[in-house]
C-alpha cells in the first residue's frame, strides 16, 4: 500500500508545470552567522537535456547577501509553494548545488529571459531601451544556476480532503 506521501508527489510533468505557474521561489542559504538565509526570487527554467529536463536559474546583485553566501557554501534549498487551505497545499522543495555565473552574456541572457517571463513578453521581442536597461542591470548581478540533488514534492489536492 502505497504511504500518503508517495500519493501526494508530484509528477514530472506535474512539477514542471507547477514551476510555470509560480512565479516566486524561496531561496535558503547559510547565512554568515550559520542562520538560515531565506529570500525571495525570480526564476526561469531552462532546459539541461532531453525530456524536459530543466534547472531553475535566477539572477541576483553580484553584492547581495545571497551571493556572498554561496560564494562561501554553494549549496541551497529552494521552495515554490501554493495554497491557502491545508487539502490545497503543494510545493516542491529542491536541495541543489549552485554555479555562480559572472560573465556578462551568461547573466544578459538569463537577465533578459527573467524579463520576458515576468513581463509577459509572449512574442518573446524585447524593446532596443528596455534591453539597454536590463543589459546595463547586468553589468551588477550574477545569474544563479541551481543544480537539483533532491527533491521533495507534496500535492494535497490529490487526497481528495481526505486526510
Amino acid at each position: 500500500m502505497a504511504s500518503k506521501r508517495d500519493l501526494i508527489a508530484m509528477t514530472p510533468d506535474e512539477a514542471v508545470a507547477f514551476l510555470d505557474a509560480e512565479l516566486t521561489v524561496t531561496c535558503a542559504t547559510h547565512g554568515v552567522g550559520g542562520w538560515p538565509h531565506l529570500m525571495p526570487l525570480w526564476f526561469v527554467r531552462r532546459p539541461t537535456g532531453p525530456e524536459g529536463a530543466s534547472e531553475i536559474w535566477a539572477w541576483t546583485f553580484a553584492k547581495s547577501q545571497k551571493t556572498k553566501n554561496l560564494e562561501r557554501d554553494a549549496r541551497a534549498t529552494l521552495q515554490v509553494e501554493a495554497g491557502t487551505e491545508y487539502h490545497l497545499l503543494r510545493g516542491l522543495m529542491i536541495e541543489s548545488d549552485v554555479m555562480i555565473h559572472r560573465d556578462l552574456e551568461t547573466v544578459l541572457s538569463l537577465g533578459l529571459d527573467v524579463f520576458r517571463r515576468y513581463t509577459g513578453g509572449a512574442d518573446g521581442q524585447i524593446a532596443d531601451d528596455v534591453r539597454a536597461a536590463v543589459a546595463a542591470q547586468a553589468e551588477k548581478r550574477v545569474a544563479f544556476q541551481f543544480v537539483e540533488r533532491r527533491r521533495v514534492s507534496w500535492d494535497h489536492r490529490k487526497l481528495g480532503g481526505v486526510y
